[in-house]
């Protein structure tokens, strides 16, 4: 699944840098999650980056976007080549 960030974001920039998909960016209101570009960093990290830094846990699995961890490491390949 993709990961959503929920109202209860405090805007403390700490989740944005911490993407290496670059699928974080600042809201109106909140930082928001870009799904297509949201792996969960699988291919890149064992955990979530933007989960582990989040000093309120605000950031929660979307599920309007499911995706199996084969899905998502099929997104990451895909993505990576997009950069290559």
């Amino acid at each position: 699944m993709s990961l959503l960030i929920t109202d209860e974001c405090i805007n403390c920039d700490v989740c944005e840098p911490e993407c290496p998909n670059g699928a974080i960016t600042q809201g109106e209101e909140i930082y928001l999650i870009n799904s297509d570009l949201c792996t969960e960093c699988v291919g890149h990290y064992e955990t979530s980056q933007c989960v582990d830094v989040c000093p309120v846990d605000c950031i929660i699995l979307d599920a309007s976007h499911p995706e199996t961890k084969e899905e998502l490491q099929k997104k990451y390949h895909g993505l990576i080549q997009q950069t290559a």
